[in-house]
């Protein structure tokens, strides 16, 4: 955790109800909800979430996670069916951490599932993956030009996947503890502050 970086968390069905209000007075600014994972499947807490972090004050935005070995244009049609953003919301992330089957490109597969839903929300979409994930699937450094979402454990600062220079968010802990999660949560930082992140929502 850094001094001065705004803090949030990221969850799922995994954290079953939360307590938006108590996890405000937390301190937590934003905080991001899985939404929908290959080109069927929707987080049973999703609804409730996307409307319990807005009724709460906080930053909100949704995510997806990536199945490599499913359709990517399915996969980003299915998720704008489910997340309607709003003016403020922030732009969709993409969760990367499964590698795809031998003759299927992943890498490919991102890049379209994130220019759709660029084009579809008029927001540039973030990338969430370890460092460790990139560079041993040879993430291209192309898709440096989307804001990058480290997940890098038991570290100071996170590190960097090849062909990078900068990160926005940073996954700092699995196993965190807020106010208002029952058991443990991914704590979330920014790299700046809340008023940074604002100015990636959607207008």
């Amino acid at each position: 955790m850094s001094d001065g970086n705004a803090q949030g968390i990221d969850v799922s069905h995994y954290q079953g109800t939360v307590d938006w209000q108590q996890v405000q007075a937390a301190g937590i600014g934003f905080a991001f909800a899985k939404a929908t994972e290959g080109t069927t499947w929707t987080d049973p807490e999703f609804a409730a979430n996307w409307a319990g972090m807005q009724e709460a004050g906080l930053l909100r935005g949704a995510y997806h996670f990536f199945e490599p070995n499913d359709d990517a244009a399915q996969q980003a049609t299915f998720f704008l069916q489910n997340v309607q953003l709003e003016s403020g919301d922030l732009p969709p992330m993409l969760d990367v951490e499964t590698a795809a089957a031998a003759g299927t490109d992943l890498w490919q597969g991102v890049q379209t599932w994130l220019e759709q839903v660029a084009a579809a929300t008029g927001t540039t979409p973030i990338l969430y993956m370890s460092p460790d994930f990139a560079d041993e699937n040879d993430a291209p450094s192309s898709l440096a030009a989307y804001p990058l979402w480290v997940a890098d454990y038991d570290t100071n600062g996170p590190s960097l996947p090849q062909g990078w220079t900068t990160w926005l968010l940073w996954q700092s802990s699995e196993d965190g503890t807020v106010a208002g999660v029952d058991g443990a949560v991914d704590l979330d930082e920014v790299n700046g502050t809340l008023a940074d992140l604002q100015a990636l929502t959607k207008a």
